[in-house]
């Protein structure tokens, strides 16, 4: 896909978010790891009419969850979203949640400024995750995503955390690396932070 065909999709589809007869939702599901969840949840979803505008899904564990954005032509409901969830998920160890949208949360919208990775390695222990995003937030960077994961062997476990940030306007990639130096020997890891070059689609 060129480029200005994603830019045109994308403008066509920020008008559609804005759409006033269109009711907007954010759906989580979590359950126990097993074939079918997102087909099941699918299934809901376009049982009652709803359209898919974005979802994302990972696992947790041995957890399965997902959230997704979905529009609705008004009126429409949450309480009837609700219950067709409850009554397809009866039993089968899912749990539904559901928030209705307002419309300026249904649009997406470009990080401001720089984006970097942050990329943390080390032994695992309470308070990694807040420790670094507690430094990132009271200089007022914006967190985009954040994964992390537990490798190694259970005698030796390895704490990964990788993170996505959009950095304010004054603060570059080495000010945000000199910032969390001062952690790697408080958490007993090793911190490093690097320049992301958006990918043009």
């Amino acid at each position: 896909m060129r480029a200005f065909e994603f830019d045109l999709i994308k403008g066509e589809l920020m008008n559609d978010c804005r759409k006033a007869n269109l009711a907007h939702f954010a759906v989580t599901i979590i359950g126990k790891d097993r074939p079918g969840i997102v087909a099941d949840t699918s299934e809901v979803l376009f049982t009652v009419g709803c359209n898919v505008e974005d979802s994302s899904c990972t696992m947790l564990g041995g957890e399965f969850a997902m959230i997704l954005i979905v529009s609705h032509e008004k009126p429409f409901s949450k309480k009837k979203l609700e219950a067709e969830f409850a009554a397809k998920n009866m039993g089968n160890g899912l749990s539904a949640f559901i928030r209705t949208l307002k419309d300026d949360e249904v649009c997406y919208r470009e990080p401001v400024g720089e984006l970097c990775l942050v990329s943390v390695y080390g032994c695992d222990k309470p308070g990694i995750v807040y420790r670094i995003t507690r430094e990132l937030a009271d200089r007022g960077v914006n967190i985009t995503d954040l994964n992390t994961k537990l490798i190694g062997s259970p005698l030796e476990p390895v704490y990964v955390l990788m993170l996505e940030a959009a950095l304010p306007h004054g603060l570059s990639v080495e000010d945000a690396s000199r910032l969390l130096e001062k952690l790697k020997k408080e958490l007993s890891v090793e911190i490093s932070v690097r320049l992301i070059t958006p990918v043009s689609l």
